[in-house]
């Protein structure tokens, strides 16, 4: 009987050790469910304020030589790369509208001639006169019109970038030539409406060529334009260079680099960040307390392996910076123990 007694103490002491331990086991197994992720603490740091816009290089100003009227081309007294100066004789057209022209207009000053005379003694009138006189002076202007494109000049000093007739050709209304002032040249960018209020007119600015390496030449805002594009939310603006050398040309690939000085900002790794899917939206997992909150960040200039934000995350905070397809707002998660990561380094 004794030993039946001792039977069932021995079980009942093992059904509850087995159940404490169930319940342990079950505890700790709740304990692993929680996802262990790796965080970052933040701060907020000196950045260089900097945008950076690219565009082609374009000539000061751009001139198509062209004639009003149709004529056949008789020489083209330059080429492709010649420089040329205001005034230079560029292209020699058919003279026979001049001789017309020049007949016509004879033909009137002797009619208005004959008119004032008859007037003088009394034969005629004074609203032929000023018929005659009208005439006279339309065929003046058609005459002075002709002589103009019958040689064409250069209007201002650049050099020849196109040449789209030759000898013999019929002109028929568009470019036979194309000049360009390269001093100075320009470059028109499109900038960020929110820069507007920081770009004037004479401000100085970076401006690399990429066939010249990081060779950084100084450019000058020439023009800021007035109005918003309200379709790219960009305006308008031309930087010159002086290109005294003419080491810069038009249709070469150009970075223009506005230093607006700096400001303080958070900086967060480039892990840390999260873009949601079907949008442009950049978002942070915030750890606080045990739990994730998912917050909206504005992301500025990117520096090396981290991003400056504009808004969004408090300075000190500490950044989820591992597992964020895993996570959900206000979920509760662990912090892994070997994190192996270094703060974020100072920008310079």
């Amino acid at each position: 009987m004794n030993s039946i007694k001792q039977i069932l103490s021995m079980a009942c002491a093992s059904l509850l050790l087995v159940s404490c331990s169930g319940k342990e086991d079950t505890a700790t197994q709740k304990v692993d469910e929680k996802l262990l992720v790796k965080i970052q603490k933040v701060y907020e740091q000196e950045v260089p304020q900097v945008a950076e816009y690219t565009a082609t290089v374009e000539g000061f100003k751009t001139n198509n030589i062209s004639t009003s009227t149709p004529n056949r081309i008789k020489k083209i007294l330059v080429d492709v790369g010649s420089p040329v100066r205001a005034g230079q004789a560029l292209v020699i057209l058919d003279d026979v509208n001049i001789e017309q022209q020049k007949i016509r207009l004879a033909n009137q000053k002797v009619n208005l001639d004959r008119a004032k005379e008859l007037l003088s003694i009394g034969g005629g009138t004074q609203q032929t006169v000023d018929q005659l006189q009208a005439e006279y002076d339309a065929a003046m202007r058609a005459y002075n019109n002709a002589k103009e494109n019958t040689v064409l000049t250069a209007p201002m000093s650049g050099v020849v970038t196109a040449k789209n007739n030759d000898p013999g050709d019929y002109t028929s209304g568009s470019p036979i030539l194309v000049i360009e002032q390269m001093q100075p040249v320009k470059v028109v960018v499109n900038v960020n409406e929110s820069d507007f209020p920081r770009i004037k007119k004479g401000q100085k600015v970076d401006v690399k060529v990429d066939v010249y390496g990081d060779e950084v030449f100084t450019g000058t805002v020439y023009l800021v334009h007035p109005a918003i594009d309200p379709a790219t939310r960009t305006f308008q603006v031309e930087v010159t260079l002086p290109n005294g050398d003419n080491r810069v040309r038009s249709g070469m690939f150009a970075r223009v680099i506005f230093n607006y000085g700096s400001a303080n900002r958070v900086v967060v790794p480039d892990m840390a960040i999260v873009k949601q899917t079907g949008s442009g939206n950049r978002y942070i997992y915030v750890y606080k307390d045990g739990k994730v909150s998912f917050n909206q960040v504005e992301l500025g200039n990117r520096l090396g392996n981290s991003y400056e934000l504009i808004s969004g995350v408090e300075s000190g905070s500490d950044v989820v910076i591992s597992d964020q397809s895993r996570l959900n707002d206000g979920m509760e998660v662990g912090i892994a123990k070997e994190q192996n990561v270094q703060a974020t380094d100072s920008v310079k």
